[in-house]
């Protein structure tokens, strides 16, 4: 009786660590394919957002558009547009009647794009569209990266020139913007680990695959690996990671987020699926636990021993131990096995068990640790990303959404303050033709030297951002538009006076534009500098001229 009752608290002592710590290990296991599911999925959602929010900007650009839908600076802005996205393969406008009338690379002009479902949604308000095969430009453009066929997410939006709608403006993203989203946040895969992620659409059929499996899988019939009725449930589960078994036969630790929409437009119904082999993804768990469990039965078959040989003689120092072992699996920190003196086997079991307990909680400690250094990489991760997404990769300056969220800041205190507070919009003159001329290399310190240009000579308390392409903004807080005028021209001036090794000299326009009154915007105010930067570069450049 006392050697049965001292095997059974060993073994449930193990298997309650083991247990213990397998839950754990495979529900941080889950929790990580959850967290890269769902930073793909917030990526491509922004990235849809953000693609939507531009064609919609562009198409109300009347000022560009009562020109003519084939004017000159129609296809310049088209241009700068898809330089500023390179993944924008196809940028055009198509008239009323469905005639494409200007394009990126002239693709496409003269030919009637009636029938496309961006262009007759197009005309009635904003459209996203899902994901394709490329029809008209798939022998017009070269092979992807990947060596996949085209495959594009259309973007479409009404041109109205008062009540009247003269036209549809369409971007065709490439399929492969999702690629280098999704294999930027994918771990290596090593021995260890094996986390893969794919794309579903809103009708559960496999869009994307890593490593050029897509068609493999389409043909192998793989869906969403979840039922409906679970499916409907996603967006109320904290963490639906879950054991599944995927077309391939093999099963998996599978997570599943939804993409969340950033607006109405951009709602696919997309979804985001990580997966990691079981075999990888619980190890560990496994390994823990058949650790803990040779331990226990190790100590249980050494204390069995003992107890057969002197059950009365040892049954106080057994209770003793088996009491411990009681509050030990009761998870109370402040317990420990004691020290029995009564024969030298009770003394060597005390020991045995102390160190087990110790390697144990050891062991439980060091994977805490562990957790908690791997939530320190995320938050570092996610801070990173957060700058990434404010910061211009080229010039380091802020970029148009870091340059908005300072502005509203800006445009705050001066109201309150009633402070004056201006805007400078600067252009580089001719960049297209240094870039044609010398190669985009030379543009691009064309462009970092006019950054530092502007950092150096403004103030430490003025902001300065590149909102893309070639165009630069300066916001100067307790400044007028006289001020901001002899600003603009000392910038022009020294821009004019430096002399690059490539290039030669460099000109900049720039416009000028201020707060009138507490209901002027700060996109109002953009405006009328953009609209001065315009009157600069027509009356010929490397000039400075303010709002009207």
């Amino acid at each position: 009786m006392f050697g049965t009752l001292v095997v059974g608290l060993a073994v449930l002592l193990s298997l309650g660590f083991g247990e213990l710590l397998k839950y754990r290990i495979e529900r941080d296991a889950g929790s990580s394919l959850q967290v890269i599911a769902h930073n793909a999925g917030r990526l491509l959602s922004n990235g849809l957002q953000e693609r939507s929010r531009e064609v919609e900007v562009l198409a109300a650009s009347e000022v560009i558009w009562s020109k003519g839908l084939d004017s000159a600076e129609a296809h310049h802005m088209l241009a700068r547009s898809q330089a500023t996205q390179p993944h924008s393969v196809w940028i055009g406008v198509a008239d009323a009647q469905g005639v494409v009338r200007a394009a990126t690379g002239s693709l496409l002009v003269g030919q009637n794009v009636a029938e496309r479902p961006w262009f007759q949604e197009g005309l009635k308000h904003l459209y996203v569209g899902d994901v394709h095969p490329a029809k008209l430009l798939e022998k017009l453009l070269p092979p992807t990266a990947s060596g996949e066929p085209h495959r594009f997410v259309d973007f479409s939006a009404p041109i109205r020139l008062g009540p009247t709608t003269v036209g549809v403006l369409g971007i065709h993203g490439s399929w492969e913007w999702t690629r280098e989203v999704i294999e930027s946040l994918t771990p290596e895969r090593t021995n260890e680990t094996a986390a893969e992620l794919f794309v579903f659409d809103q009708q559960e059929a496999l869009i994307y695959a890593p490593n050029g499996k897509t068609r493999a899988l389409q043909g192998a019939g793989q869906r969403l690996p979840v039922g409906s009725d679970r499916r409907q449930g996603l967006r109320r589960e904290k963490n639906p990671a879950a054991v599944t078994r995927w077309a391939d036969g093999r099963l998996y630790l599978t997570a599943i987020t939804p993409l969340p929409a950033r607006n109405p437009e951009s709602d696919l119904g997309w979804y985001v699926v990580a997966r990691e082999p079981v075999e990888l993804a619980f190890a560990e768990a496994n390994k823990a636990v058949r650790m803990a469990l040779m331990i226990g039965l190790a100590a249980a078959l050494f204390a069995s021993v003992l107890a057969w040989l002197a059950a009365r003689r040892l049954s106080e120092d057994l209770y003793a131990l088996a009491h411990a072992a009681s509050a030990v699996e009761a998870d109370r920190h402040d317990t420990h096995i004691p020290q029995a003196h009564s024969s030298r086997e009770v003394r060597q079991l005390s020991r045995a068990l102390g160190r087990m307990t110790h390697r144990l909680i050891a062991a439980r400690g060091a994977m805490e640790e562990k957790v908690r250094l791997r939530t320190l990489e995320l938050e570092a991760a996610n801070r990173a990303l957060d700058l990434q997404a404010r910061t211009d990769a080229l010039t380091g300056l802020l970029n148009r959404r870091g340059f908005e969220t300072q502005m509203a800041f800006a445009m705050a205190l001066a109201r309150r303050s009633q402070r004056p507070l201006s805007l400078i919009a600067v252009d580089v003159d001719h960049f297209k033709r240094v870039n044609d001329t010398y190669g985009h290399e030379a543009g691009d310190e064309v462009l970092r030297r006019l950054g530092q240009t502007l950092e150096t000579r403004l103030r430490s308390s003025d902001v300065v951002a590149r909102l893309g392409g070639e165009e630069f903004v300066a916001l100067l807080p307790d400044t007028d538009l006289a001020g901001a005028q002899a600003i603009a021209q000392t910038l022009i001036d020294s821009m004019a006076e430096q002399h690059d090794p490539v290039v030669g000299h460099i000109t900049v326009s720039a416009g000028v534009g201020t707060l009138r009154d507490l209901q002027d915007t700060g996109a109002d105010m953009l405006r009328r500098a953009d609209a001065a930067l315009y009157d600069a570069k027509r009356q010929g450049r490397n000039r400075v001229c303010v709002e009207e």
